[in-house]
């Protein structure tokens, strides 16, 4: 047991949080591929063309994520040309949009005296992470030779994903609320973060422990009881932080690319209004409120590292392993 648990433990980027990992890379690409080809099969007919303005624009955004996700992991690998994943060309959709988008206003202040205490785990994984120096080098193998793809589906939902293997989907709902390039960015940015960070193999390796426990305490609880105690104190708030740990990466991978990283929290405070979150959302849901969230990005010692690297990449220095 031993030998399994740590012959399975991996670093995440970024945070630097030790995460154990049953399923194999190659297991977790194939389960990421074959729920795109569902997906793909699933929404026939309402797949937009890869030649639609709206898809060409999500295509040249997602671009600019992955392109700073390769220097951020400093591989020398050259990454394939993004894909769209429809071989559509039809011109029969109506263009209703438009390519590019116009910063809004950020409206964003932040100071050291913001800072909010409840992610302290971050920095201090980090830290342990300096010192022990190379023997918690981050795990990111599983991110070489990617086949990225891209769709868009016309469909209401606002809703965007990152499936692993390299498939992006984003729904035409999600563009109707978020209409310039930088809120799609941040959004995306998110997604890809999951990805980075092996999020569904570990989601996979947790129900794993989560469906042993819940039949240990059937034997003894009310299963009913079990559920709703398995839900609040063990899966809510592992998905929570797994949110958490998404949104700083893809801070992160928004600066790399050229976003101004300031407009995440704004981005994540529409999030709210258009979700109508509760107050109850921090506890009974499985990612942060929009607010909360904002706020966390907002704080200094998470934009500041943002902001370095945006401005690295806005005076054409470049950055390399921030990750």
């Amino acid at each position: 047991m031993a030998t399994v648990y740590f012959g399975n433990l991996e670093t995440v980027p970024y945070t630097k949080r030790k995460h154990f990992v049953l399923l194999s890379k190659e297991m977790e690409k194939k389960l990421g591929e074959s729920q795109f080809e569902q997906l793909k099969s699933g929404f026939k007919g309402k797949i937009l063309p890869a030649i639609h303005p709206e898809s060409v624009r999500v295509r040249l955004i997602a671009k600019n994520i992955i392109d700073s996700l390769q220097r951020g992991l400093s591989h020398d690998q050259i990454w394939r040309d993004l894909e769209y994943a429809s071989p559509e060309s039809s011109l029969e959709h109506d263009a209703t949009a438009t390519l590019g988008g116009r910063e809004e206003d950020l409206g964003i202040t932040w100071s050291r005296e913001d800072e909010i205490l409840d992610d302290k785990w971050v920095q201090q994984s980090r830290k342990e992470s300096r010192e022990k120096g190379s023997s918690s080098k981050p795990t990111t193998n599983h991110l070489e030779g990617l086949n990225w793809e891209v769709l868009v589906i016309n469909q209401p939902d606002v809703n965007a994903m990152c499936l692993p293997g390299g498939k992006i989907v984003v729904f035409t709902g999600l563009l109707e609320h978020f209409r310039t390039d930088f809120e799609i960015a941040t959004i995306l940015g998110h997604e890809v973060a999951h990805a980075v960070a092996r999020h569904i193999a570990e989601t996979v390796t947790k129900n794993l422990w989560f469906a042993i426990l819940q039949l240990i305490l059937y034997q003894f609880i009310m299963p009913d009881l079990v559920n709703t105690m398995s839900a609040l104190f063990f899966r809510l708030p592992f998905s929570r932080r797994m949110e958490l740990e998404a949104d700083y990466i893809g801070l992160l991978l928004l600066a790399s690319a050229g976003y101004d990283p300031r407009i995440a929290p704004k981005v994540f405070e529409k999030v709210a209004k258009v979700a109508k979150e509760s107050t109850l959302q921090d506890y009974l849901s499985t990612h942060p409120s929009g607010k909360k969230r904002a706020q966390l990005l907002a704080q200094a010692q998470v934009m500041e590292e943002a902001l370095v690297i945006y401005r690295d990449v806005v005076a054409g220095r470049g950055v390399e392993g921030f990750l």
